[in-house]
């Protein structure tokens, strides 16, 4: 057999995120039921974000609909900016209804919600004609059904901090995205100040599929700490690329026998903000929540690679995209990149990297937000495990 015939035999088994299915039965089952019996089943399900952060979706829907409040909102997170990540555009190309219907069940659970909100990044706006065409008619169908439910798109302005959802919030308010302090959550005091529930596109698919084939089958996939699927994004030194959806669990040895070219060094997991695993480590890291979480990137890099390299456009990719709202972060980044070059040119000696090392830890602990706070993911874990090739 062939990778690609090893790969599609994974992918057979999970096939839920592309499924074509039929939303509208999904729908009029959903709307028949109560609305704590579609949370007992989103509880039940095990289904974590997959944005990354991993927070328990029921967990989540069940905080928004405590709130006491008349009016409460439904946002879906398409702003798709972490390097490497590319799926949420091939599942709102294809899938786009699965998303909506994500979002309808969510409005239906957490109650008295009238609207809710696409929120797209500004590069996928060539999606904008067709995605507005398939709202039209979705809205239509929920109008049809007496549901008071409307979707409308927004569309971002190209900020990598947006994908926080703190700062989502602001930038639809039409200020400038800046990630609030924390509390009170979005599921408090979201957008105008009422309670939000923040999902993205992938999580929101999962959510209908768990309502079509039931919480339990759901679980029989993934481990006991990371239910379900997910979908991954393979680019770099790989033999095969692209997007596939795979069981959560996988040793990165396994992955990288799937997609590798057969000199894979390192991975890295969920972007550039995501860690570094190094070859020594792929037979002891799994990828879900008891290993390296993902958002969905997994970047491969071979022997030809420069980790420095790999480190430096990261780290400029960074200190460009900080809001600079937060000192820690915005003075962080910048010195991190100042100092590897400082010890490339050997202006500072090896041992510096150690300081730079707990001044990455610092910034873990006193940023604002996950911008600041994931930047130690890839320095630290590149400059532990190559060093050598940031030293010569």
């Amino acid at each position: 057999m062939t990778k690609t015939d090893i790969i599609n035999e994974h992918t057979k088994k999970v096939n839920l995120i592309f499924e074509d299915c039929n939303c509208w039965d999904i729908i009029d089952k959903v709307l028949s039921m109560p609305p704590d019996a579609v949370l007992s089943d989103i509880n039940a399900s095990g289904l974590k974000g997959r944005g990354g952060a991993g927070f328990p979706t029921g967990l989540k829907w069940k905080s928004a609909k405590e709130q006491p409040s008349n009016e409460r909102f439904v946002i879906c997170n398409a702003d798709e900016g972490e390097p490497g990540t590319f799926k949420d555009r091939q599942i709102l190309h294809e899938r786009a209804h699965k998303v909506f219907t994500g979002m309808t069940l969510c409005a239906h659970t957490i109650g008295n919600v009238s609207k809710g909100y696409l929120y797209l990044r500004a590069e996928y706006n060539d999606l904008l004609e067709r995605l507005q065409k398939d709202l039209d008619e979705f809205n239509e169908g929920l109008k049809a059904r007496n549901f008071p439910f409307t979707i409308n798109i927004i569309s971002g302005s190209g900020a990598y901090v947006c994908g926080e959802e703190t700062a989502l919030l602001d930038s639809m308010e039409g200020k400038r995205g800046e990630p609030r302090n924390k509390p009170p959550f979005p599921t408090v005091s979201g957008f105008k100040g009422k309670p939000t529930v923040i999902n993205n596109v992938e999580t929101l698919v999962y959510c209908t599929m768990i309502m079509l084939i039931g919480p339990e089958e759901f679980l029989k996939l993934g481990t006991k700490d990371s239910r379900g699927a997910k979908v991954f994004c393979i680019s770099g030194d790989a033999d095969v690329k692209g997007i596939y959806e795979l069981e959560l669990g996988m040793k990165v040895d396994e992955f990288v026998e799937l997609f590798g070219d057969g000199d894979t060094k390192a991975v890295q997991v969920g972007g550039s903000s995501g860690h570094c695993v190094p070859r020594k480590k792929f037979s002891e890291t799994f990828l879900g929540f008891e290993g390296v979480p993902t958002g969905g990137s997994m970047m491969l890099f071979n022997s030809s690679r420069s980790m420095y390299h790999v480190l430096h456009n990261y780290l400029e990719f960074f200190q460009e995209e900080s809001c600079g709202l937060c000192t820690p972060c915005r003075i962080g980044c910048q010195q991190l990149l100042r100092g590897i070059e400082a010890v490339k040119r050997g202006e500072k000696p090896s041992t510096y990297l150690d300081e730079l090392i707990a001044m990455a830890r610092t910034m873990r602990i006193a940023s604002k937000c996950g911008l600041g706070q994931s930047v130690p993911n890839p320095f630290i874990s590149i400059v532990e495990n190559f060093r050598e090739e940031i030293i010569y």
